[in-house]
C-alpha cells in the first residue's frame, strides 16, 4: 500500500513538474547588432500557427537553424518572418523592430 501511495505521489510530483516547464523551444539568433532575436516556437503555435505554415518550400524549407539566411531585407519584401510579420496577419516588422529585437 505505502509503495503505491508513493509511486503515485511521484507521478504527480513528475507531471507538474513537467507542467511548469513550457513545451515548445526557443531558438536564439544573435548576430543582429540590433539585439538578439528568439523564436519562439510555443507563442507561434498558440497563435494557431503550425510548423508547416513556415516550413516548407517557399519559406524556409528546412527545420534547421541556419540553413537560411535571414536579412531584414528579405523580411521588409514579403519574404521568411515577413510572409506574416506584415501588418496583416502578424504585427508589422517594419514598425516594430523591438518586438523581436532585444538587446542584452
Amino acid at each position: 500500500m505505502r509503495t503505491v501511495f508513493l509511486l503515485t505521489l511521484t507521478i504527480l510530483i513528475s507531471t507538474s513538474l513537467a507542467l511548469a516547464v513550457p513545451p515548445g523551444r526557443t531558438l536564439k539568433f544573435s548576430d543582429s547588432p540590433m539585439g538578439i532575436v528568439t523564436f519562439d516556437g510555443q507563442l507561434h503555435k498558440d497563435k494557431g500557427n503550425a510548423c508547416k505554415d513556415c516550413h516548407n518550400k517557399d519559406v524556409f524549407p528546412k527545420m534547421k537553424q541556419g540553413t537560411v539566411e535571414i536579412t531584414m531585407n528579405e523580411i521588409y519584401a514579403g519574404k521568411l518572418c515577413g510572409t506574416c510579420h506584415n501588418g496583416q496577419r502578424a504585427f508589422d516588422a517594419k514598425t516594430s523592430c523591438t518586438r523581436c529585437h532585444v538587446k542584452e
